[in-house]
């Protein structure tokens, strides 16, 4: 038996299609609001089958914050993806994901321990790794510093990591991937698929930030052979290239059929602007589009090394013009 928490989200629904190729029975944890449509739809990118595979998934209703429900919905598990955060990068969401990233990744590896699960796969993230000196590649190994460049996001993941290891510490098998920013078809209004929204719409700016990139594809992949190997106790970023974002909105304008962005965004400018958005939200009650983390990483120049999951187990990566171009198609094909 295989279980996948988040199973609504992103990177869950990808992940649970690429199981349903191989497994006839998943079961997969959502919250009694929660809506499965996004899954179907997924599937649907992929096969035209989709309906029956989409059968194959056992739907519980749970919630990483409520210990017992989990405790139920993992019994009988061999396997367990956790998957299931919440992704914000607001000042005002801090305490939502310290319970959910950090207080339901503890509860997950209790859960785990408690049924005596043979494995778990976490879902990190890059924002959980340190950060490199001079603009060095980051790796698995770079040290983590809290600092004030520490989003609440970054921090409640890091935190979640210990979690996991504390777990592997009481015996419980497990591996931690850290994927960078991930692309793909999902929900285009929100998260990483938003940028194809926006470029669709026409955008003439970009800023000098280099940041990484991952099909997701690409991370159900490898964290399916992660899962299906005897490695443990480790963590893996899973990062396809380090481009900058003028290169990544051409090839998505160019993909597209759009204007590619002409004018450079200067680091003031960025500065002002999440200022002035969060000074206009005390006034509308609505979030502001830039935050003051969104804003400073998009000027930051970041790296990441995939070398160890290459190395350890062969991994290949989508590249970043394929992965742009897949996703670029479904977004055209949805708009016709």
């Amino acid at each position: 038996m295989i279980v996948v928490t988040g199973g609504t989200g992103f990177v869950g629904a990808h992940l649970l299609y690429d199981l349903c190729q191989n497994h006839s029975h998943i079961r997969a944890i959502k919250r009694q609001d929660s809506d499965i449509e996004q899954v179907k739809k997924t599937f649907a990118y992929y096969s035209e089958d989709a309906e029956t595979l989409f059968q194959k998934i056992e739907w519980i209703d749970s919630d990483v914050s409520d210990y017992l429900s989990l405790e139920k919905a993992f019994e009988g598990a061999n396997q367990i993806y956790h998957a299931a955060a919440i992704v914000s990068f607001r000042e005002n969401d801090r305490q939502k994901m310290m319970e959910i990233n950090v207080q339901g990744t503890a509860n997950v590896v209790n859960a785990a321990l408690y049924r005596k699960v043979k494995k778990l796969c976490y879902v990190s993230s890059i924002a959980a790794l340190g950060r490199g000196e001079s603009n060095q590649l980051v790796t698995e190994e770079t040290p983590w510093k809290d600092s004030d460049k520490s989003s609440p996001y970054s921090i409640s993941k890091y935190k979640a990591e210990l979690e996991v290891w504390r777990g592997i510490e009481e015996g419980l098998s497990a591996v931690i991937v850290n994927p960078s920013i991930i692309l793909g078809p999902a929900k285009w209004n929100n998260g990483s698929a938003l940028l194809f929204s926006t470029i669709w719409k026409g955008i003439k700016f970009y800023t000098a930030g280099v940041n990484g990139f991952v099909y997701v594809r690409d991370v159900s992949r490898a964290m399916i052979e992660l899962m299906e190997s005897d490695i443990s106790a480790q963590r893996f970023t899973l990062n396809a290239e380090n481009v900058n974002y003028q290169t990544l909105f051409n090839l998505m304008a160019q993909e597209l059929g759009k204007p590619k962005p002409t004018i450079a965004v200067k680091s003031w400018m960025i500065e002002l602007s999440w200022r002035l958005l969060k000074f206009v939200s005390v006034f509308t009650g609505k979030d502001p589009l830039i935050t003051k983390a969104t804003a400073r990483s998009s000027v930051q120049i970041s790296r990441y090394s995939n070398q160890k999951v290459k190395e350890t187990i062969g991994f290949e990566f989508t590249s970043l013009e394929e992965m742009i171009g897949l996703t670029s198609k479904q977004f055209l094909k949805e708009r016709s």
